[in-house]
């Protein structure tokens, strides 16, 4: 049996070191979103709130009262950003989605204001919230509204269908996000506390990792999550995503696949290739 320690931790989440090209698959992703933002003429850096980070990109769909993809990116919560994230929308825009990439503040903030991974989520309820009231001058249908995310972003997505939105903004149904797709999410955050090379940037309190780990919640009373990892990740990568199937339940949870050839960095430009698995699941969930 391999002892867990904090070498093993490392090798189970350090996706850099696991993939180590990754370098090349960030390039491509930049490369498409610079494209896609040339293409698409996208509403660029549109304010949502008035701290760190508080901005989002919309890419319109081509029709109004479109389905809304709202996308939120990876990055351990503490690297990446929205800019980099745009080559995501063209895929979309081909299915009549508006699509929105949102930014938000990075772990560990400074000194004078700190963030932690709660502050994040907060900050998603924000952007969500803007979402609902302005959406639709975008072209965006408010009442149908997709959460999706990568990585970190896949988990704020899976916290974010268990929202009670009420609590939010009393202008908004108590469940008003249905559908949610999360592409290589984690989902209990306490084996992060283990894991070296993250403690300087998250700063993980034992009660922050309870507090932000979906499954260590009850199952949400209403809407459905896709789930999805790479096949070529590290075990503890596909154990997550087993896991909130296994907490939630097939009800809540009707997809949670492994897909085969892909490591943590290729399963996000497969969500654009069509044809591809990814592709079709995120399809799927949009006409659901």
């Amino acid at each position: 049996m391999v002892a867990k320690n904090s070498a093993w931790y490392d090798s189970m989440y350090n996706n850099r070191a696991l993939v180590p090209d990754f370098a090349t698959h960030f390039s491509r992703w930049i490369e498409g979103a610079q494209s896609a933002r040339a293409s698409l003429k996208g509403q660029l850096d549109i304010v949502y709130g008035d701290g760190p980070n508080e901005t989002l990109d919309i890419f319109p769909a081509k029709k109004p009262n479109a389905p809304v993809f709202f996308f939120i990116h990876g990055g351990y919560w503490r690297s990446l950003d929205k800019s980099d994230h745009s080559f995501v929308a063209p895929a979309l825009h081909d299915m009549d989605v508006c699509v929105v990439v949102v930014n938000y503040a990075l772990c560990p903030g400074t000194d004078e204001l700190p963030v932690t991974i709660p502050d994040i989520a907060v900050q998603m309820t924000k952007a969500l919230a803007w979402t609902w009231r302005n959406i639709a001058q975008y072209g965006g249908n408010p009442k149908n509204v997709i959460v999706g995310g990568h990585s970190a972003g896949g988990h704020l997505a899976a916290m974010l269908l268990a929202c009670d939105w009420k609590a939010v903004d009393k202008s908004m149904p108590k469940h008003w996000i249905q559908k949610a797709l999360s592409i290589s999410g984690l989902y209990d955050l306490t084996p992060l506390r283990k894991t070296p090379f993250l403690q300087e940037s998250l700063n993980l309190t034992a009660a922050h990792a309870r507090m932000a780990s979906p499954a260590l919640w009850p199952r949400p009373k209403q809407g459905i999550l896709y789930t999805v990892a790479g096949g070529d990740e590290s075990p503890e990568f596909l154990r997550h995503n087993r896991l909130i199937q296994h907490v939630w339940g097939p009800k809540t949870v009707p997809v949670c696949e492994a897909l085969i050839g892909l490591n943590h960095f290729s399963i996000v430009t497969d969500l654009t290739k069509r044809g591809t698995r990814l592709n079709a699941l995120m399809k799927q969930l949009i006409q659901a």
